[in-house]
């Protein structure tokens, strides 16, 4: 029997596929009707999004606004497929500062129902609208007064009745050949709930600042990140006056080890800067006897603590400088060096 031909290379000892090859490549040749099929569905879900776009109207900006009242959370639920769908609306909506939580129907009808208040609003997903396991948590919508938005692929059906907003798929065909995996129907159900999430965002007035607050972390994070998450403080200040002998403002320098001094007026205000480059170029056997303002760089590089900690490495590699003095109002607050920011993760 002819085998396929694996293209591999060898690392450390063992084989593993070509990566640059994408792993498996048979004799060759390319499986046209794979790519064909996958075309296919991409086409037929894109469709399907548009379509949906094309089909929003007074139920969606009804959803929005019950959810933008609400003083509690929106507790997302579904069964199988669309579970996964209402675990990452939950998941997207917090992220964008609307409180969400994920609530499994077959939990709740186990205890988990005392994890919903009566300032909650429930976000129920099911493609039939006729999921058993809803049951209970929609019984116990209706019982307690709890608003109901129904995210569902048929109307008239249990779900959609019961429900104060009703958002109706647009009848779909979905990508599968047999009709029977959810494919098109939780792909759009998916992009509605992205639909939501950024209306509530833009209705809420949700900024960048926002966002940095909930994404701390990784990359997202650092990119958010303010000057003044990371500057040194006031008291870690290398600071002089104009008449601060060269002898004196050395030693500071040394003490605040950010290989710069900053030269102030009477009133705080930051005049100039002397950074060790500039003391090497000038050394001589009178440097140590001279004032600080005669050595000073007038006008140096300044960031507001309040702008992005990005923006102050943008200015740093600009201008070939390794520190940046941060003032308000040109008095100096603290001070951001180059290695903050790397240790920051901003690069």
């Amino acid at each position: 029997m002819n085998q396929p031909m694996v293209q591999s290379v060898q690392r450390h000892g063992g084989t593993e596929p070509d990566v640059a090859t994408g792993g498996i490549e048979e004799s060759g040749t390319l499986d046209e009707a794979a790519v064909r099929h996958g075309q296919a569905v991409l086409r037929t879900e894109a469709g399907a999004i548009d379509q949906l776009a094309r089909s929003l109207g007074a139920p969606f900006a009804a959803a929005v606004a019950l959810m933008a009242s609400l003083e509690g959370r929106v507790v997302c639920t579904g069964m199988g497929k669309s579970g996964h769908v209402a675990r990452k609306i939950a998941a997207t909506l917090s992220s964008t500062g609307r409180p969400a939580m994920f609530v499994h129907p077959g939990e709740a009808s186990h205890g988990d129902l005392g994890m919903i208040t009566a300032k909650d609003a429930v976000l129920a997903l099911s493609n039939s609208g006729e999921t058993a396991e809803l049951r209970d948590l929609i019984l116990y919508t209706r019982r307690f007064a709890i608003p109901l938005v129904a995210m569902v692929g048929r109307a008239p059906s249990t779900l959609a009745s019961e429900a104060e907003v009703a958002l109706v798929l647009p009848e779909l065909t979905e990508a599968c050949p047999l009709g029977l995996a959810p494919t098109t129907s939780t792909t759009a159900m998916l992009a509605l709930g992205d639909a939501l999430a950024v209306a509530l965002l833009e209705r809420a007035g949700f900024t960048p600042q926002h966002f940095a607050v909930f994404h701390p972390g990784g990359k997202l994070g650092s990119q958010l990140m303010r000057v003044e998450q990371l500057m040194r403080g006031a008291a870690e200040l290398p600071l002089v006056p104009t008449d601060c002998p060269m002898s004196e403002a050395i030693v500071v320098m040394t003490e605040k080890c950010l290989g710069c001094v900053g030269v102030v007026d009477p009133g705080g205000r930051l005049l100039g800067i002397i950074t060790d480059g500039d003391i090497r170029r000038r050394m001589g056997p009178d440097l140590l006897g001279r004032r600080a303002g005669e050595l000073m760089t007038q006008g140096p590089r300044t960031i507001e603590p309040d702008a992005l900690a990005v923006e102050a490495l943008t200015i740093m590699n600009r201008h070939a400088i390794t520190v940046l003095f941060v003032q308000r109002d040109t008095v100096p607050v603290g001070a951001v060096h180059l290695h903050d920011c790397l240790r920051a993760g901003i690069a």
